[in-house]
């Protein structure tokens, strides 16, 4: 069945989302405009995004300078839309407005357009000027059966690394076959970091990189030796600055992005309108409605604001920093401004690729409970001794609160010697989507006659833990618990409750074919979704993948530089074999594997008599780890498999001026066949360059 859409629906959808409205014809002419390109006017570039199988939505941005600029009405930019580079086939035109209230921002959702197909765009002002040329990529009708390929990525930082991954997917795009080129780019958010650093604040720089000068905030407030965002306009100098990197502008002028936030478009330990640092939570309504006004104005997405009707502003609402002390059953702050704050840009959304691919994308941060472990309460259950991670059999207490053991938690939570009492006993369950959008979920989940049933995630799903219950005797310190240790990254790894919640709806409904696809934890990781782990039932009903950042850096990168030479336990984190000249990733080996595996490995060098040590019960849900890789993956969905392929590149501590971004690191792929109800998924690794020893 072909998706159709009527002019009038699709001007009520265009009003919907905040954009100018072009329609197109089936019959293209050759450009009436003297277009000619002058890139200095058109800074940023150009971008789509959200296509479906009969529209996309443009952006650009064509600020007008010099004095008064503010105080100058709006102008129109004309866009045109053609089959063709060279524009002799132009199918659809329209003039949009941009204006000092957008930022000089623009944007146009342009329809009647085919199916599957690869349209090039471009903007031109009054007197003839233009933008660069732009290419985009419509989704294929909902009955068209044929394979979808996207790119999921997330965490690039420009203040203190290189986007080299985006010119290796270009090149590699540009010399693929028509039919294996991709599709679209999932931006699972950190697209920016509202934290900056300016050179002077990190003359040392950043681990072994250099702080790079980006951005200065016209406002701005500094905490510690970092500089954060407090307007929009701070908020619009951060996305400028990160549009300028010639990689990223090159790939959103060649692909249709699909953009969600995560925390660093709003606030590094933000959730819902409240900021945290150092150790303490404050108001920030205004700094949120900020932040989702320039990512309004700077992302092309469908996403709704229901501020306002206006085409060409965002319309904000009126807020005041408010503490929010009043919290409803699930954790959602009661208080005006908080609601009018996190309800002024809604980005959760569903978008159809044909017949195999559903891609639901949800808001991890917008919605969110307190994160209970950032809560004072739960610090000594930290310790220096075992860094990273805390008892697993505490964070589950801590995460369900008063639904623990059916309604029945402890008073107190036992670690070792230390005993706390239990103060999230009276709490509810955390919440990482929200009642609400938690329910828009699981019925689309449940409605959903896509083959693969794509979450995307901009947080991760699968457990980080460690069996430190089997640290060697005498060592060290032994730890003093019974349980796995898990890293409580505040993510659904260690959200139980609610991810099992999720799970069961999947496994109680028959739904199969159901991915999820991340981003967050700077790492690559290929796995199996399961409600539990060992000694609690394993039972599998998906398969989850979470892809390394661009550029921003990692934890094992953080360890290297951070831990202590001496400590006892570095060995498990960043060791070294007696034949290695530098610390190895062995924080991968010790979560796929265990310690007795990271030992081996200290004392011989061997990975695979390391591997032959492996703890079974540990992670039989992950198939690869990876805390150290850079770089994007890359989905294959058919009518019978998928497929996801990581490609990791070497640190991106500068910029690559190879045409393909440098060498690559590795590339593995995983391959599932779609299971039938009641199978259990299975996931087949293939590496098909390098050799990411510590990660399988």
């Amino acid at each position: 069945m072909s998706t159709t859409i009527t002019r009038r629906s699709f001007l009520t959808m265009a009003a919907a989302i905040g954009a100018t409205a072009a329609w197109g014809s089936p019959f293209g002419t050759q450009s009436h405009i003297a277009w000619r390109e002058r890139p200095d006017l058109f800074p940023e570039g150009v971008a789509s995004g959200d296509p479906d199988s009969n529209s996309v939505l443009l952006w650009t941005r064509r600020p007008l300078t010099g004095e008064r600029s503010s105080e100058r009405p709006a102008v129109k930019l004309n866009v045109e839309v053609a089959e063709d580079e060279m524009f002799t086939r132009v199918v659809a035109t329209a003039a949009a407005s941009v204006s000092a209230a957008s930022d000089w921002t623009c944007r146009v959702l342009v329809g009647g357009l085919r199916a599957s197909k690869v349209y090039w765009y471009r903007f031109s002002d009054s007197e003839g000027f233009g933008s660069r040329v732009g290419r985009t990529i419509t989704a294929p009708d909902v009955d068209d059966a044929r394979p979808v390929r996207f790119v999921f990525v997330s965490c690039q930082n420009v203040n203190d690394g290189a986007q080299n991954a985006y010119r290796r997917m270009i090149f590699e795009d540009e010399r693929a076959a028509e039919a294996e080129r991709i599709g679209f780019v999932l931006h699972l958010g950190d697209f920016i970091y509202e934290i900056v650093w300016y050179p002077e604040d990190r003359p040392q720089g950043m681990y072994d990189r250099r702080v790079r000068d980006i951005v200065r905030y016209p406002h701005g407030e500094k905490i510690l030796d970092f500089h954060i965002p407090t307007t929009v306009d701070d908020y619009r100098a951060v996305y400028r600055a990160y549009l300028s990197d010639p990689d990223l502008q090159d790939a959103r002028a060649r692909w249709p992005f699909v953009n969600m936030w995560d925390n660093h478009e709003f606030s590094w330990l933000g959730w819902q309108s409240l900021q945290r640092f150092e150790g303490k939570t404050l108001p920030a309504q205004t700094r949120k409605v900020a932040a989702n006004q320039a990512f309004f104005e700077y992302q092309p997405a469908r996403i709704s604001k229901p501020s306002g009707p206006s085409l060409e502003r965002f319309d904000p609402p009126r807020v005041v920093d408010t503490p929010v002390t009043r919290f409803d059953e699930h954790g959602l702050g009661q208080e005006p401004n908080n609601l009018a704050a996190i309800g002024s840009l809604k980005g959760y959304r569903a978008l159809r690729w044909g017949r195999n691919v559903e891609l639901i994308v949800t808001d991890q941060r917008t919605f969110r409970s307190e994160t209970p472990t950032d809560q004072p309460e739960a610090k000594p259950l930290s310790s220096n001794d075992f860094p990273e991670f805390i008892p697993e059999d505490a964070m589950e207490i801590m995460d369900a609160g008063r639904t623990y053991n059916r309604g029945q938690p402890p008073a107190s939570i036992r670690f070792g010697g230390i005993e706390i009492a239990n103060l999230w006993k009276d709490r509810p369950a955390q919440t990482i989507l929200g009642a609400e959008q938690k329910a828009w979920f699981l019925e689309r989940l449940r409605e959903s006659k896509a083959t693969w049933k794509i979450w995307g995630n901009t947080t991760a799903t699968l457990d980080m833990r460690a069996d430190l219950q089997n640290l060697p005797q005498g060592m060290t310190k032994p730890w003093p618990g019974s349980s796995y240790g898990t890293s409580p990254l505040s993510d659904h790894g260690t959200a139980y409750v609610e991810r099992g919640e999720i799970y069961d709806f999947v496994a109680a409904n028959g739904i199969t074919g159901f991915a999820t696809v991340a981003g967050d934890r700077h790492s690559f990781w290929a796995g199996l979704a399961a409600k539990t782990l060992p000694p609690k039932p394993f039972v599998p009903v998906g398969i989850a993948f979470v892809t390394g950042s661009i550029s921003a850096p990692g934890i094992v990168e953080a360890l290297e530089h951070i831990l202590p030479k001496d400590h006892p336990l570095r060995l498990l984190y960043v060791g070294q074999g007696p034949g290695d000249h530098a610390p190895q990733p062995t924080l991968n080996l010790l979560v796929r594997h265990g310690v007795r595996s990271c030992f081996e490995y200290a004392q011989s060098g061997d990975i695979a008599k390391a591997r032959a040590l492996s703890n079974p019960d540990l992670s039989p849900h992950l198939s690869f780890v990876d805390m150290g890789g850079h770089g994007y993956s890359v989905v294959h969905a058919t009518s019978g498999f998928i497929e996801t392929e990581f490609v990791c590149i070497p640190r991106p501590i500068e910029r690559s001026e190879r045409p393909d971004g440098g060498a690559l690191s590795y590339r593995v792929r995983f391959r599932t066949s779609l299971w039938k109800n009641g199978e259990t998924p299975k996931l087949d690794i293939q590496i098909l360059e390098g050799d990411p020893k510590f990660s399988v």
